[in-house]
């Protein structure tokens, strides 16, 4: 009888556990309210360093136990605060991202350059690893762009990416009845390819969103059609090829970016590096990434480009697809 009662006991355990969904706070998901750490200086005047590192999104990055919101509302937050402290007088973006999503960054440049209005702050971006095609867009605002000496940049243009799944599911028998209103309605559909008519409508959609992206480097970098004629190739280029070409402004290191931030601010040599974290870090830096703040994606195996590809759903990408990692 007791062996029975245990069995029991250990059997609605399993079932309220699938009903019960705990609230373990084992690591930072983010939610907390962003606190400014000082990295170095000790003078009123601010200059404020905000990372942006990975694919530019706004969807919750996953975790083991918690998601965190995504990288757009994240910075937007930031700028946010930053707006109503009149002691910062620089924005630093250290940026090591390959992109991201065409609308995720497109926001971001929208927020950075209403930023700059409202504010009149100095804007300056220091490229890390990468700062490619999305990752390039949203460094168009600033008053400088720096690049470290091995930096990679560029990629300037669009791609568009779905997965095809019907060969697979012509070797395993399955199929997908559609009933739709119009011709085009499942354009796109992973379970079928695309009509000719299909990929010109696609190729067109393509066209004008690389168009906009090359009207607003015309716009912000004042480049010859020469010049935009190559990096119409949406190629990437290291940061010295990057200069010649005209897309960055000087090669460096971040601590000459904020060098750059104070000459162009007009700061003193004892301003403070300030950043906004939701926990303070032992020994903090400029390289230390908010690691806690975002949440890794676990992956049994890791297939590298093929993970990526996998966790983004179809859409328009400025991209750099070679440098991107998944979510």
């Amino acid at each position: 009888m007791s062996k029975k009662i245990i069995i029991c006991a250990i059997a609605a355990i399993f079932i309220l556990s699938g009903c019960i969904s705990p609230k373990i706070n084992v690591f930072n998901n983010g939610q907390s309210s962003l606190k400014e750490y000082t990295l170095e200086g000790t003078g009123d005047h601010k200059i404020l360093v905000i990372q942006v590192r990975g694919n530019i999104t706004n969807k919750p990055q996953k975790g083991v136990l918690k998601n965190k919101q995504g990288m757009v509302s994240g910075i937007v937050s930031q700028l946010r605060k930053a707006e109503k402290d009149k002691n910062i007088k620089a924005v630093l973006f250290e940026i090591d991202s390959p992109g991201g999503s065409v609308t995720a960054s497109d926001i971001l440049y929208h927020e950075i350059m209403e930023f700059k209005r409202k504010t009149g702050m100095v804007i300056v971006v220091s490229m890390i690893n990468a700062a490619a095609s999305g990752a390039y867009y949203i460094s168009l605002p600033a008053d400088m762009i720096t690049a470290h000496p091995t930096t990679i940049t560029g990629s300037i243009g669009v791609i568009y990416m779905r997965p095809v799944i019907t060969g697979f599911m012509e070797k395993i028998g399955a199929d997908l009845n559609i009933t739709k209103t119009g011709k085009e309605k499942d354009m796109g559909s992973m379970f079928r390819k695309s009509t000719q008519e299909e990929e010109k409508i696609i190729q067109d959609i393509v066209d004008q969103l690389g168009n906009r992206f090359f009207d607003l480097v015309k716009k912000h970098r004042n480049l010859s059609e020469e010049k935009m004629k190559k990096i119409s190739t949406a190629r990437v280029w290291l940061a010295h090829e990057a200069r010649k070409l005209g897309l960055i402004d000087k090669i460096g290191y971040l601590k000459d970016a904020v060098n750059s931030a104070k000459t162009l601010a007009e700061l003193p040599d004892n301003s403070r590096l300030v950043i906004y974290r939701h926990a303070k870090y032992h020994d903090d830096n400029m390289y230390k990434s908010s690691g806690s703040d975002y949440l890794g994606h676990l992956s049994v195996v890791d297939l590298g480009i093929f993970n990526t590809a996998a966790s983004m759903p179809a859409g328009f990408y400025y991209l750099w697809l070679a440098g991107s990692s998944p979510d």
